[in-house]
């Protein structure tokens, strides 16, 4: 039950920031500059599914670990979640693209943290954060250079 929860919450959340923005992609979106290294608008709904997935995976292996060891990570992994989640807001819906790249640096250092932590207590929870914070990595520099190129 603890693997189906953890799974439930993370394509959840990821569902309702995929649903919420969807709109903005094919009209807001695809009238910004973007440097030629910006991936195809198919490949994001695919990638970030199996980063929810193995996300969910990762929030299983450590939710079935003792209360008082988990807690710290936990409060963690749901701290980047919750980061995860705003960012599809700022920068899609609400078009605030430098204070998307403020809040997906934050996601990365939490997502980092988060990493550290998992690694003290289930090591192969923290591998599975490795493609996630790579992804967040290239999605930084994209963010970053879409709001230098719309500036």
């Amino acid at each position: 039950m603890k693997l189906f929860l953890s799974l439930l919450i993370t394509l959840a959340v990821g569902g309702v920031a995929g649903f919420a923005t969807a709109s903005a992609i094919g009209t807001w979106y695809a009238a910004l500059n973007k440097p030629l290294f910006n991936p195809p608008n198919w490949l994001f709904a695919p990638v970030w599914t199996l980063l929810y997935i193995l996300m969910g995976i990762a929030l299983y292996l450590v939710w079935r670990l003792p209360a008082q060891v988990r807690k710290k990570a936990l409060v963690l992994f749901f701290a980047q979640l919750a980061l995860n989640f705003v960012w599809s807001f700022i920068f899609f819906a609400f078009h605030q693209i430098g204070v998307a790249f403020v809040e997906i640096v934050l996601l990365w250092l939490v997502i980092l943290i988060t990493i550290n932590q998992f690694a003290k207590l289930q090591k192969a929870a923290a591998l599975l954060f490795v493609p996630y914070i790579l992804w967040v990595s290239f999605a930084a520099v994209l963010n970053g250079s879409i709001w230098f190129l719309n500036k």
